[in-house]
């Protein structure tokens, strides 16, 4: 698998993901439905255009997703045992259609597991940013990893 062990982070370490994603309007009104959100910030182009936004913003949710799941080729793939926790989401700026994502992780704490002796936890700081380098998302998770099979 492509995904780091355990034992391959250490605190500090960061990394700056390769996949960006540019966002659409598809994406955005798709996943607000099929979340039953009827935001009309994200779906009703109507309503967007007369609040402070001049338009629809993404959904932040997906943002959300989008952000984890960039990070996932470089760090986690097939090397987690699971995702304990997300804490600190923030949406310090907006995300529109036809903006471009990327992301960012650095480690903030790794750690033994004191109930899974082939598992340890790590805490990951994640954050996306837009084309202009604004930071649009920012979250901490915590991640149960596979330590290195013997």
């Amino acid at each position: 698998m492509a995904g780091l062990y355990f034992e391959d982070f250490s605190v500090g370490q960061e990394f700056r993901h390769p996949l960006t994603r540019t966002v659409t309007e598809m994406d955005n009104t798709m996943f607000s439905l099929l979340t039953l959100n009827p935001q009309p910030l994200h779906i009703d182009a109507n309503f967007a255009e007369k609040t402070e936004f001049g338009q629809r913003i993404f959904n932040s949710l997906y943002t959300l997703g989008i952000m984890i799941g960039m990070t996932v080729y470089d760090t986690t793939m097939g090397t987690t045992v699971a995702n304990l926790g997300m804490t600190d989401v923030t949406f310090p700026k907006p995300v529109f259609h036809g903006d471009t994502l990327r992301a960012t992780t650095k480690v903030l704490s790794v750690r033994e597991s004191k109930s899974r002796p082939k598992a340890g936890i790590v805490e990951f700081e994640h954050h996306a940013l837009n084309q202009n380098d604004e930071i649009v998302g920012k979250c901490r998770r915590m991640a149960m990893m596979h330590k290195r099979p013997v």
